[in-house]
């Protein structure tokens, strides 16, 4: 299916305070560089894979990012491009088999779900007119704010961890586009495990740092931006909620080539090969909680 190319946000590169940090994933303190940006640099663990930003800067700046100047401009930013999004995570959901999952569901009840990193509320809308009980997390103040306000949507302002859902209160938990920008994904995985009743799904989309384009344009691609603290590949995403106790479902991958960058008909080969065998530029993991299936 055709998905559009879209400029990914990033905040300028800032003078905030950065502190080496272990790996994320196992933990490790070897590292060697992978890629180096303007002003800010990755660096792959020795022991695991996992490409991390090292330095890093504190979860206070971080968050600082999307409250504190740049909030109005995340949320112009989000409106832009509100539809275009929108029908991406459409065109995601379908690929990891949304729709079976929800007929399922509905044949217990209303079924629930979280969606992290909500932005404006436009798929929680969707969700809620399709017969979910609808909730979001979304720590950019004035995006949180149309999402209550104009699309009536329950939407929270602090980080998950912060919200102290009960354990078991979603059937399925949403984060798309999320995962890489907090500092301890780790314990945000873990934290979706508790929320999610036994036999709950987490559905995580990220960019693909082992796919092609990754590879191709290295410290231009145009997800190594100074906003993305971590660049996670299948292995060490499904390494990350294994971890945690969740079991993968389903793997699924898209985008070849950046739209602009080759003729439409290499494109859509590229999109098409990149679908079929897994390299595409962004990834999502459909994962399970244990306990009895959905």
């Amino acid at each position: 299916m055709k998905r559009s190319s879209i400029k990914t946000w990033s905040t300028p590169v800032a003078d905030e305070t950065s502190l080496p940090i272990p790996c994320a994933l196992c933990g490790g303190t070897r590292f060697t560089t992978q890629l180096c940006c303007e002003g800010f640099s990755y660096v792959r663990c020795t022991e695991c894979g996992l490409v991390q930003m090292n330095p890093q800067p504190l979860v206070t700046d971080v968050a600082g990012r999307y409250r504190e100047g740049h909030g109005d401009a995340y949320l112009s930013y989000e409106l832009a491009n509100e539809k275009s999004f929108l029908r991406l995570q459409e065109l995601a959901l379908e690929d990891a088999g949304f729709t079976g999952l929800e007929g399922a569901l509905r044949e217990k009840g209303m079924p629930s779900v979280l969606d992290i990193g909500c932005a404006t509320g436009s798929l929680l809308e969707i969700l809620r007119q399709r017969g979910w009980a609808v909730r979001g997390v979304e720590i950019c103040t004035p995006s949180a704010e149309y999402a209550q306000l104009v699309r009536n949507l329950e939407v929270h302002t602090l980080p998950l961890m912060e919200n102290h859902f009960p354990a078991g209160e979603f059937d399925v938990v949403l984060a798309s586009h999320l995962i890489e920008h907090l500092n301890e994904p780790a314990a945000f995985v873990g934290e979706v495990y508790r929320v999610l009743r036994p036999g709950g799904r987490f559905l995580v989309t990220t960019p693909n740092i082992a796919g092609f384009q990754a590879r191709l344009f290295k410290s231009r691609w145009r997800s190594a931006i100074f906003d993305h603290l971590y660049l996670f590949s299948i292995k060490t995403l499904s390494k990350l909620l294994t971890q945690a106790g969740f079991t993968i479902e389903k793997t699924v991958t898209w985008g070849g080539l950046a739209a602009g960058t080759v003729p439409v008909l290499m494109k859509r080969w590229a999109d098409r090969a990149a679908k079929r065998f897994g390299f595409g530029d962004v990834m999502l993991i459909r994962a399970m909680k244990s306990g009895v299936n959905a």
